[in-house]
């Protein structure tokens, strides 16, 4: 019977290490898009308009380029999401090694 609930707790620590993967993943991944969808979206919008393709990339992609360097400018903006980020792996790491003092009090 021990080696059943050590091994359910293995594979909820697992599942736990999958979903946190999964968030930081997501969490990063996004901050990486944002600015290819805003260039698309106004690329989108300019086509829209009336303009080309090529030209409306060729306003779009220094604008968003602007856009991005208006934020990173911000004090303390960029260091709060990337420390988001990390405390959200902290988080996860922690979370994983309390599974281990649990699977040890149930070998026990």
């Amino acid at each position: 019977m021990k080696n059943v609930n050590v091994a359910l707790v293995r594979l909820l620590q697992f599942s736990v290490f999958v979903l946190f993967t999964f968030m930081v993943l997501i969490y990063f991944g996004a901050m990486i898009l944002l600015p290819l969808d805003a260039a698309v979206l106004l690329i989108k919008l300019f086509t829209a308009i009336g303009l080309n393709g090529f030209i409306a990339a060729f306003v779009a992609v220094p604008a968003v380029a602007y856009l991005g360097l208006r934020v990173y400018k911000i004090p303390g903006l960029c260091a709060m999401v990337i420390d988001t980020g990390i405390e959200l792996v902290n988080t996860g790491k922690s979370k994983i090694d309390a599974f281990n003092a649990i699977a040890d009090s149930v070998k026990a």
